[in-house]
């Protein structure tokens, strides 16, 4: 099978790359824009250098180019995981945000549309399109996961550029029969993760004795999935056959904000016995401060569709993943 994936030097797209790579004989053509947020050292190099893999720079907003690769590359699967990512980024600059998952996603389902129309394709082309928990909005604590059937009600610029790109996808396979599946999942972590990101900051501002900001009580509630897992269902998705579907992927893993840091701090007390800056505890490092607007207090996920249908779980303990990932970025600091 032929993948086009977009946004495969991304962190959860790099995690697909090497799942879809070690543990299948799927050909891969990995199109990235190569932002700040990309990581060209999570591809490795046996990955690079073999002829199942192959990498274009472009921007997936450029139609042309997008055009040009579908007709070349006459993929069997397009799974769309590019896109901006950083809800403070996004408060700050909504126009990035809707320039690369709005356009970027229309761009992409109007190639697709094209090549569906001339038949340049095997009879069984699916776009595959990786979301988001945000784009359903808020949760009490007293209230039920989302599901697949929870209306939309985004909080933040990023959630409704999310939102916005699932609605166009819906819309190509309602008006135009463009097969598609769609998967919503909750907060991802692992190795490879940008820094600017909730854990590996955490991690990263720790180790290196800065102060380490909590928004407001840092009660907000996450549902915290292993990003290999993540890419082991996104796997099983593109192997199966599904069209015009929905599925939530999480791991019903609920935790604060709060807790995830005093755990890293805990894991560092035992890994990282020689404290930077004469700290006593890792823990004096945690700091609050004003809340961002329109912070969502909880999101959680249902994720027993997927579950049911797939027979797919987590593999390893939220703790064990949590503690290979402090160790991941103990022995790679140095390089990100």
């Amino acid at each position: 099978m032929k993948i086009l994936l977009t946004g495969g030097m991304g962190f959860i797209g790099s995690s697909l790359v090497r799942e879809l790579f070690y543990n299948s004989n799927h050909e891969i053509l990995n199109i990235d824009n190569l932002s700040y947020a990309s990581n060209t050292y999570s591809i490795p190099k046996e990955i690079k250098d073999s002829d199942r893999y192959s990498f274009l720079k472009i921007n997936i907003v450029d139609q042309n180019k997008v055009e040009e690769i579908f007709h070349q590359f006459r993929p069997d699967k397009l799974v769309h995981l590019a896109a901006e990512t950083h809800v403070d980024n996004s408060i700050s600059s909504p126009d990035i945000f809707l320039q690369s998952n709005v356009l970027g996603t229309f761009s992409l389902l109007e190639a697709s549309k094209k090549y569906l129309i001339n038949k340049n394709h095997s009879g069984d082309f699916m776009f595959h399109h990786i979301s988001t928990d945000e784009v359903y909005g808020d949760l009490s604590i007293d209230q039920n996961p989302f599901t697949e059937s929870s209306p939309y009600m985004p909080s933040s610029p990023y959630a409704a550029s999310k939102a916005s790109s699932d609605h166009l996808v819906r819309s190509w396979g309602r008006t135009f029969g463009l097969p598609f599946t769609i998967t919503n999942c909750s907060n991802n972590f692992g190795p490879f993760q940008h820094r600017e990101k909730f854990i590996p900051k955490t991690i990263l501002n720790l180790i290196s004795g800065k102060k380490v900001p909590i928004y407001g009580s840092g009660n907000q509630i996450r549902d915290w999935l292993f990003v290999e897992d993540h890419a082991k269902a996104l796997h099983i998705l593109i192997d199966n056959k599904k069209k015009y579907d929905t599925y939530n992927i999480g791991a019903k893993n609920e935790r604060t904000n709060i807790e995830i840091t005093k755990l890293v701090c805990s894991i560092l007390e035992d890994k990282m016995v020689d404290k930077p800056n004469n700290i006593k505890k890792y823990s004096d490092l945690i700091t609050h401060v004003e809340d961002r607007p329109g912070h969502d207090l909880r999101y959680a996920l249902d994720p027993s569709r997927f579950e049911n249908e797939f027979t797919w779980q987590t593999d390893v303990s939220f703790e064990k993943s949590m503690l290979h990932t402090v160790e991941w970025y103990l022995e790679n600091a140095k390089n990100l």
